[in-house]
């Protein structure tokens, strides 16, 4: 019964106790003392009940205060691990990183939940797999994930996909466990996805419970991993030419210096090529740069597909081009060069024009004596290269050792 419903029955009963001791008032002795008794009894029940709503009342203040209060202790603890998440991600290098301190938070905040963080690629025509954690039977996270098949990043917006009450759900399907799907959006542009996953009783209201949750984890990652994408963009142009791709001169001269020193130090050989495109001017200008641009991109493409992983490919300066081959004698680095020029011709036909290019080789200790001599003298060696004609490959001649100088030695025989 409701405190105020008491309360007016307690006064309906006042009324009624004054209407009886008016009625009585004219009785004998007898009768008075009974109705007095009446009257008292009535009061007491009266008193009982109104203190009965006043405990009542006092007990839904204490547990809505006490409900107040965990609420509040709850925001409080969310709202710290927030921060603390927030504060740890300033130091994440990397997609790895983040993810570890988005899987430690959601543990603490989401125990019961599972989840997984999606990151686009470079090319950004699918999400990776950066990071799952509580995974089971009912959630399974695939490897990959395409933007076209998530309505959560379709849409821009949290989106819960829940099997067993039939609601709308993507085409990548996880697994039987109800996900909520919410995509990390920073600075205009979508950067992954952040999937939560419950498989419980009552999946769709604990989802739309920790949605709030899910939105600040989101808001923190997103900023994150926009920052990481930045800072990765910013060492690869500290690193690499923007028109070609290939490592810049200044990283290549430090490649250069470190191959040459663990060559020393190993006894093995360090080569370089040094390559200028024939007649680049002259395409130039009766083409236009946009298709001299198109061709050097082309033949960077083609160097870097025809050569090691751990050979270095960079842009020298201009239409000139430089490779590091380290682990690489004069003959072999002969070779490979010769390799490179046919497939530098090899383009002309795709760009209906002449296409060729022009390699002078030498190599550290066959040619050369330091990373001080090595580039000029296959620059040398490029030189003599377009004075024979261009499109061809020409070596510096090898030095002579003491080894080369030392007198027969006489054997005995006998």
């Amino acid at each position: 019964m409701k405190p105020t419903i008491v309360l007016g029955v307690g006064i309906t009963g006042l009324h009624a106790v004054i209407a009886t001791v008016q009625a009585y008032a004219g009785f004998g002795p007898m009768e008075n003392a009974q109705a007095a008794s009446r009257i008292a009894l009535i009061g007491s029940i009266l008193f009982m009940m109104g203190s009965i709503a006043l405990c009542w009342r006092a007990a839904r203040q204490v547990r809505q205060q006490q409900a107040s209060y965990d609420n509040a202790a709850a925001t409080k603890h969310q709202i710290e691990e927030l921060f603390a998440m927030t504060d740890m991600l300033q130091a994440a290098e990397d997609h790895d990183d983040a993810g570890s301190i988005l899987m430690a938070t959601s543990e603490r905040l989401l125990p019961e939940y599972g989840g997984a963080l999606y990151v686009f690629n470079n090319s950004r025509d699918r999400l990776d797999l950066a990071k799952s954690w509580n995974g089971n039977e009912s959630f399974r996270p695939g490897a990959t994930l395409l933007p076209s098949q998530c309505w959560a990043l379709k849409r821009g917006k949290p989106h819960i996909n829940d099997p067993g009450a039939n609601t709308l759900c993507c085409v990548h399907a996880m697994g039987s466990a109800a996900t909520v799907e919410v995509p990390m959006m920073a600075r205009g542009q979508v950067h992954g996805l952040l999937i939560l996953s419950y498989d419980g009783e009552q999946a769709m209201s604990r989802l739309m419970d920790v949605r709030r949750i899910a939105r600040a984890l989101s808001d923190s990652m997103s900023l994150a991993i926009s920052n990481i994408a930045l800072r990765e963009k910013l060492r690869t142009q500290s690193l690499r030419d923007p028109l070609t791709g290939l490592y810049n001169r200044r990283y290549m001269e430090d490649a250069l210096e470190r191959y040459i020193s663990l060559a020393e130090r190993s006894g093995g050989a360090t080569s370089v090529i040094m390559i200028d495109l024939d007649n680049f001017k002259h395409l130039n200008d009766e083409n236009g740069h946009a298709k001299g641009d198109s061709v050097l991109r082309d033949v960077a493409a083609q160097l870097v597909s025809a050569l090691r992983p751990s050979d270095v490919v960079a842009r020298y300066g201009g239409e000139e081009l430089m490779v590091i081959l380290p682990n690489c004698g004069l003959d072999d680095a002969m070779m490979k060069a010769e390799l490179l020029r046919a497939r530098i011709e090899g383009l002309s036909e795709a760009h209906d024009t002449s296409i060729s290019a022009s390699f002078g080789v030498a190599t550290v200790p066959e040619t050369s004596t330091s990373a001080s001599d090595v580039v000029p003298m296959a620059d040398t060696a490029l030189y003599e290269a377009k004075k024979a004609g261009k499109n061809c490959v020409r070596s510096v001649e090898k030095r002579v050792t003491r080894d080369d100088l030392a007198p027969p030695r006489l054997t005995v025989t006998g």
